[in-house]
């Protein structure tokens, strides 16, 4: 089947509304997947009440500096490659078609669990704020309304999706805001301190495991390079946007962590984490503001909640819009809906398996905080930890291979510094899995979850071998957008002056087809797509 001339401008399929999202669009698409409000609330005080140190302020911002390099290679990849498929394509492009399958087979479940894992803390949290409005609603009734108003979103038109999370996400930071000037302002003993924001306080025995749970809250924000394809102009917009959607909720979890402990002391942040848990920022900024503002803040904690269910849904979706536009899952999934774009059955998939999943917990009266949302989200994070961790070594592979089109800070040196310093982080996560599970010593959950994603990883790589063996026109066009480029494609444009000029074809020896004779047949060069 011919191919469009792969030495013109890098192209990406119009399967998907183009031209819908700007830069500050997909920023809150990344932002809502961090969800700020959510961290700052349950994620920060929970670190301090269950690891007992100060150096939480310090470790988001150690954690948004480990992300800050990862974005370095990730966002100078996605000049080159626009493909609503993320990890899974770059991976497809750095490390090998096989890997890519792999990785796909891996970001599926992943994010999967970190979108339905959300069901259950919004359920309860809609559910405490329905309560004190004197409406008694079971959580798993809060968790169906959402579901519904995500289900239908989800298959609008997605700037209508941004324009919710828009609102979402200033009023949630314009809220956190407000509390961190409060806390600040009414220091413990009358003087503000940073001592806890002392290098040495990371030298501690709790720094490995706050550095994992605080990256743990950044997931979600790579979401901006999935929605690559409907952007206005694809190689400014992501990389822009990726930047800001790091950067963000990094200073505003550091400072807020930072404003606890000047508001409760150093010396009594944890104690009062402990006594106050999830309340803890509530409690702190009461004495000083009007009810209302706290009101309004456990009102927009749940709209935090349902801001990063929306996005995460809109991964899922996208990601299996992308296999199925490749033929890694049936072509049914690659279709997109007439009017809207977006993308029909993955949308409708991850929306039936959510309800699925719902179901099974309240029938089974399970705890939806500690094993729907904290076992699913955790278990969820590991796998994007892994996908992260894939794709730093895959734009290092990359750009070895493509020398000359992007400087040696952005090719090489940042990306091979956070490949090193993830590995670091996902080895603690793996160790300390057990933990933040918070399950028996002789549970098997403390050992199940690595060999569990391993093996759906090495089911991703048959797969991909099969496909190699049994469609090698489809193996062809993994990771290469709508068939590797066939037919109906658009081209980016033009980048502005300074900015690296598109890759050149990739040689043979690169990518090589898996044709029964071992060679490319003339014309049928893999388009340069994300």
């Amino acid at each position: 089947m011919a191919r469009p001339d792969t030495a013109g401008p890098d192209i990406v399929s119009r399967s998907l509304a183009s031209n819908r999202l700007g830069v500050p669009s997909v920023v809150f698409f990344g932002v809502a997947g961090a969800a700020p409000l959510t961290v700052v609330l349950g994620a920060i005080t929970t670190i301090y009440a269950v690891l007992g140190s100060t150096a939480v302020p310090l470790s988001y911002l150690v954690a948004a500096a480990i992300l800050s390099l990862f974005t370095v290679g990730f966002v100078a990849m996605s000049r080159h490659i626009v493909n609503s498929g993320a990890f899974y394509s770059y991976i497809s492009h750095g490390l090998g078609r096989v890997a890519g399958v792999g990785a796909a087979f891996v970001a599926l479940p992943a994010y999967s669990m970190m979108q339905i894992g959300l069901f259950g803390l919004f359920g309860v949290v809609a559910s405490g704020v329905a309560g004190a409005a004197g409406y008694h609603l079971s959580w798993f009734v809060c968790a169906l309304a959402a579901w519904a108003l995500v289900a239908v979103l989800n298959l609008l038109w997605v700037d209508l999706s941004g324009k919710v999370l828009a609102v979402l996400l200033v009023s949630e930071i314009t809220i956190v805001l407000i509390y961190d000037a409060v806390m600040i302002a009414n220091p413990a003993g009358g003087a503000v301190r940073v001592d806890m924001l002392a290098p040495t306080a990371m030298l501690s025995p709790q720094a490995a495991a706050m550095l994992v749970l605080a990256i743990a809250g950044f997931v979600g924000f790579e979401a901006t390079v999935v929605l690559s394809e409907e952007t206005k102009d694809p190689k400014r917009t992501v990389a822009r946007a990726t930047h800001w959607a790091v950067l963000i909720p990094g200073l505003l979890c550091g400072a807020s962590a930072w404003a606890m402990a000047v508001n409760a002391g150093p010396e009594n942040i944890v104690a009062t984490a402990r006594e106050h848990e999830t309340d803890l920022v509530f409690a702190l900024v009461s004495p000083h503001v009007p009810a209302i503002l706290v009101q309004i803040g456990y009102v927009l904690f749940l709209t935090s909640v349902f801001a990063a269910l929306l996005a995460f849904h809109a991964a899922v979706a996208r990601y299996q819009f992308a296999l199925g536009r490749e033929g890694i899952l049936p072509s049914a999934w690659g279709r997109t809906q007439p009017r809207t774009g977006a993308p029909l059955l993955g949308s409708l998939t991850q929306s039936v398996l959510a309800l699925g999943v719902l179901i099974a917990y309240a029938s089974s009266d399970a705890d939806p905080l500690v094993y729907l949302f904290a076992w699913l989200t955790v278990v969820g994070g590991l796998g994007v930890l892994i996908l992260m961790w894939a794709a730093s070594a895959a734009v290092v592979a990359f750009f070895a291979r493509h020398r000359r089109r992007e400087n040696a800070w952005r090719s090489t040196v940042a990306p091979a510094i956070a490949f090193l310093l993830l590995s670091g982080v996902l080895a603690a996560t793996v160790v300390g899995l057990g933990d933040m599970l918070q399950v028996a010593p002789d549970s098997p959950f403390r050992w199940l979850i690595p060999p569990a994603y391993a093996g759906v990883a090495l089911l991703g790589f048959g797969w991909g071998l099969v496909t190699r063996l049994a469609r090698p026109d489809v193996y062809a066009s993994i990771g290469r957008g709508a068939g590797g480029g066939a037919g109906g494609a658009r081209p980016v444009s033009p980048a502005p002056a300074g900015t690296p000029a598109p890759l050149l074809p990739p040689t043979e020896e690169e990518f090589p087809c898996a044709t029964p004779s071992g060679t490319m047949p003339s014309g049928t060069m893999p388009s340069k797509t994300w």
